[in-house]
């Protein structure tokens, strides 16, 4: 039986990524670059860049003109809580913290929000592991 991680993967197809980075050498850009490739809608957010990925960067996830499923976090949990608030607020159904960041915080917003809530685990290598292509 697949887990919440898996489940949420296979019904998504668009990932919101706060934090991704302009860094190809870190984590925060070739995790969403990978997910990019294998056919998940990835729109970036950050403060300062215009562009990542070949996608329009948004400066908040409130920016966003379109439905969110997962919003996936690459910041420090002291900031988790904050980016669950507007996780909530925008209607995303998934909040995801990656590989190292964890928040009961941030839990607690996600589900009292209506979210599934995923943490501690990287995106790129749950949907590796358990084949989903989109």
């Amino acid at each position: 039986m697949a887990d919440l991680a898996e489940e949420v993967l296979k019904a998504a197809n668009t990932i919101a990524v706060v934090g991704l980075s302009r860094d190809p050498a870190k984590a925060a850009h070739s995790v969403p670059a990978a997910m990019q490739a294998a056919g998940f809608r990835v729109i970036p957010v950050h403060p300062s860049a215009d562009e990542l990925l070949g996608e329009k960067v948004y400066r908040s996830l409130a920016d966003i003109p379109e439905p969110v499923d997962i919003v996936d976090v690459f910041r420090p949990a002291r900031e988790a809580p904050r980016v669950a608030e507007q996780a909530v607020a925008i209607g995303a159904k998934t909040l995801w913290l990656q590989q190292g960041i964890a928040s009961a915080e941030a839990r607690r917003i996600a589900e009292s929000g209506g979210l599934n809530y995923v943490e501690d685990r990287c995106i790129a290598v749950v949907r590796a592991l358990a084949r989903i292509r989109k």
